[in-house]
């Protein structure tokens, strides 16, 4: 077989694309991207291409190799062959790449092709990937393992997907939190960025690289059914908020799927992850490529195997958290086991929230509340009075979000302060932690039972009083008026269906443009504009919509002057024409000629409602200033 190029060796576990792509291009030139064209139109990735030659070995593999992300090891002896003589490559002024690997073929005989079997040569891109796969034997490695709880990134991830539902859209995944933690550990570990390579004279050199290019691990299923792995690189890496590295990630997986990475997303990989954990896998010990500092392995998260059976109740009462497996598979030349072992040390106390870790993560999203924090579990199991103390604490938790939970609700569109969690609502302060959350316990009748998690019962509760709306009723004396307010506003679906969402929007549109409208054309006359308040004109459309819907033949409204001209217009219906007249020509007869009695004046109108009904709609005249 011919030796990796270094431009191949620059693309690491990627370099098997080089053939395919530059088959494709040979065959039409337009059907690569425009990097993939560049690439090979400079004599790059092709056979007469730049390569440079090092002293040939003799390679005597102990044990077959297996590819990124597999459970393989191999452990090679090199034997520098007879009369070999290195030949320079030209002096360049970019970084020195890695040297060419020749991948010598086996001193022993080949094995014997059992009777009925059929032996076919590997071409191609399955060429390559062999190619690659021996050349990375030379790269001698070790690995760390680590288990580590899964029980916070759950809770933080579910508090993320459960704002960003209510929001703007998306998911959050394990691994794009777990992804961003490994980045951010190489900050205290900087061993684990450095890289490996050789001088001209193949003396060997270490590159501390400035920054991190992670490698994304995907999985790619191609038109002809068969499946190939391709590492894209996030540059930069460390340099990227949450937000910054969450669309960074997207974008690669979304340019994988649709077979459009170019092959500048394949280069500068220093760092990579391999998620075997997508197949329950719980590590892998997978192959560096020459250029790579270490392939960090993200095993499945779940419960350890011994309680894989256990009824979830049990597991929850006595505190048994789902873990996942962490593998650091890093060049020993240059990296010690210290240092992978520190590593991984590291990311495990990100991911249990140390240094601001999920706070960091929140605000760049925008999730305006305090993540939850990591602690040790407090429940003794066979004591009675233990129970006893948690019921009670449930009771003042329900309490404290009924009376306080505005306190925490999202009112601030400016986002002019951090969000803070008040101690009256932080379950931590009754005594109750993350590993209450799948425990259940008696709340007497909310939403549709009386038997809730905690997890479940705080879900509720903070969309009941901790949205986008407060609500506060507990000062109220009647106990059946408190239990109405109540059966309304927790547990009830409040998600809206699209055409109900289309009329508000249209509602807001109306009022919003009206609004404009009068301050371009009218600048500097008397009004009392709706600026700020157009959500009450969707108030009025549901009141109105509801009094149509039972058959109420008329209604009449009385408001003061802030508004009323938007009122007016939008839901009575008064003729625009006639409003503007009165703004340029006020009526004869005015009380002593004031410039703002068109805000006294009323009128009566047809309101139709979503349901096609009619109702009759009259705004009282408001003559008075007080």
């Amino acid at each position: 077989m011919n030796a990796l190029s270094p431009e191949e060796l620059a693309l690491g576990p990627n370099a098997w694309l080089v053939d395919e792509m530059r088959a494709r291009w040979t065959d039409s030139p337009t059907s690569v991207s425009e990097s993939w064209h560049a690439y090979f139109s400079t004599g790059n990735g092709s056979p007469t291409g730049p390569v440079r030659a090092v002293s040939p070995t003799v390679t005597i593999p102990s044990a077959p190799a297996a590819g990124h992300g597999s459970n393989g090891t191999g452990v090679a002896t090199k034997v520098p062959a007879p009369d070999a003589t290195p030949v320079p490559a030209p002096v360049s002024t970019t970084a020195v790449a890695p040297p060419a690997v020749v991948v010598a073929r086996p001193v022993s005989p080949p094995p014997a092709v059992p009777a009925g079997g059929v032996a076919e040569p590997l071409r191609g891109v399955a060429a390559k990937i062999v190619m690659n796969m021996e050349a990375s034997l030379h790269v001698p490695t070790a690995t760390s393992v680590r288990d580590i709880p899964a029980k916070l990134l759950e809770v933080e991830r579910n508090i993320v997907n459960r704002y960003l539902a209510r929001t703007r859209g998306g998911k959050v995944s394990f691994t794009h939190l777990i992804a961003f933690a490994i980045t951010r550990a190489l900050d205290a570990v900087p061993a684990m960025r450095n890289t490996y390579t050789t001088d001209l004279s193949g003396n060997p050199q270490i590159v501390r690289n400035p920054h991190v290019g992670l490698g994304i691990a995907v999985d790619v299923k191609k038109a002809d059914g068969s499946r190939s792995l391709v590492v894209p690189c996030i540059k930069n890496a460390d340099t990227l908020s949450f937000s910054e590295f969450y669309d960074a990630y997207e974008s690669l997986i979304a340019k994988a799927r649709t077979n459009k990475l170019g092959v500048d997303d394949f280069q500068g990989v220093t760092v990579s992850i391999t998620n075997p954990g997508g197949l329950g896998t719980r590590h892998s010990v997978p192959r560096l490529m020459p250029g790579q500092a270490a392939i960090i392995g993200l095993g499945t998260i779940d419960f350890p195997a011994a309680f894989m059976a256990a009824d979830p109740a049990k597991l929850a009462e006595i505190g048994v958290s789902k873990v996942i497996t962490l593998t650091s598979t890093y060049d020993h030349r240059i990296i010690q086991g210290a240092e992978s072992g520190s590593y991984l040390d590291r990311i495990q106390r990100l991911l249990l929230g140390e240094d601001s870790f999920y706070d960091v993560v929140f605000e760049s999203l925008g999730v305006p509340y305090e993540p939850a924090r990591w602690n040790r579990d407090n429940n003794a199991v066979s004591s009675d009075r233990n129970v006893a103390e948690k019921a009670a604490a449930i009771q003042e938790i329900i309490n404290a979000y009924r009376s306080r939970g505005h306190l925490i609700a999202d009112l601030d569109p400016l986002d002019a302060k951090a969000p803070t969690m008040p101690a009256e609502l932080d379950p931590i302060t009754f005594d109750m932690s993350i590993w209450d959350l799948d425990r259940l316990f008696y709340t007497g009748k909310i939403g549709s039972a009386d038997e809730h998690t905690l997890g479940s019962l705080l879900g509720i509760l903070r969309d009941a009083y901790c949205r986008t709306v407060g609500v506060e009723y507990m000062h109220i004396m009647d106990p059946v008026q408190k239990r109405w307010i109540q059966s309304r506003v927790e547990g009830v679906n409040t998600t809206l269906d699209v055409a109900t969402q289309k009329q508000i929007l249209s509602r807001l549109n109306a009022a919003e443009a009206f609004e404009k409208f009068l301050h371009k054309r009218f600048t500097g006359q008397k009004r009392f504009g709706l600026e700020g308040a157009e959500s009450a004109m969707v108030i009025l459309d549901a009141i109105l919509d509801s009094a149509a819907a039972t058959d109420i033949r008329e209604v009449v409204i009385g408001m003061p002057h802030r508004g009323r001209l938007n009122t007016l217009v939008n839901v009575v219906g008064k003729d625009v024409a006639t409003l503007f007249r009165e703004f340029e020509d006020m009526p004869t007869g005015s009380v002593q000629g004031s410039g703002d009695v068109k805000y006294h004046l009323g009128a009566t109108g047809t309101y139709t409602g979503l349901s096609g009904r009619a109702v009759g709609v009259t705004l009282s005249p408001n003559p008075s200033h007080l």
